[in-house]
């Protein structure tokens, strides 16, 4: 199984940032993972990636709830990204909430995929290379 060339993290919690790159290398998920920690350091930097001619991410984990700039407020802003590639970009909402409206409101974004609870395993990985392969 071919692993993404590209991933991103965009979640403020240390541990689960570190739980999850170990992770990765287990199963040899990315080639490169970035990692921002609240939603508008992630847009400034796709912002600088996408300027630069760069590939975007094609796998990014999204938290929702974050100081400065939350998951849903990155979506919004995520949608104006000037860039010749998201459409290729596949977004994971990863958070602890099963709140069903936060379930709800997922599916009025078009570029998310899934949404998983956290903490991310080796399976959902797995499951998510399998996808992005297909």
């Amino acid at each position: 199984m071919k692993n993404v060339q590209i991933c991103c993290i965009i979640d403020d919690d240390p541990i689960f940032i570190y739980g999850t790159k170990r992770i990765m290398k287990e199963v040899d998920f990315a080639e490169t993972i970035l990692v921002f920690n609240n939603g508008q350091e992630a847009v400034e930097g796709l912002m600088e990636i996408s300027q630069s001619g760069e590939l975007m991410p094609e796998v990014i984990f999204l938290d929702l709830n974050m100081p400065i700039m939350n998951g849903w407020e990155f979506l919004d802003e995520y949608k104006n990204l000037p860039n010749h590639n998201t459409e290729k970009t596949i977004i994971y909402i990863i958070s602890s909430s099963v709140d069903p409206r936060d379930l709800e409101r997922v599916k009025n974004y078009e570029q998310v995929n899934n949404y998983i609870l956290k903490p991310i395993t080796p399976d959902d990985l797995s499951n998510i290379l399998k996808a992005t392969k297909t």
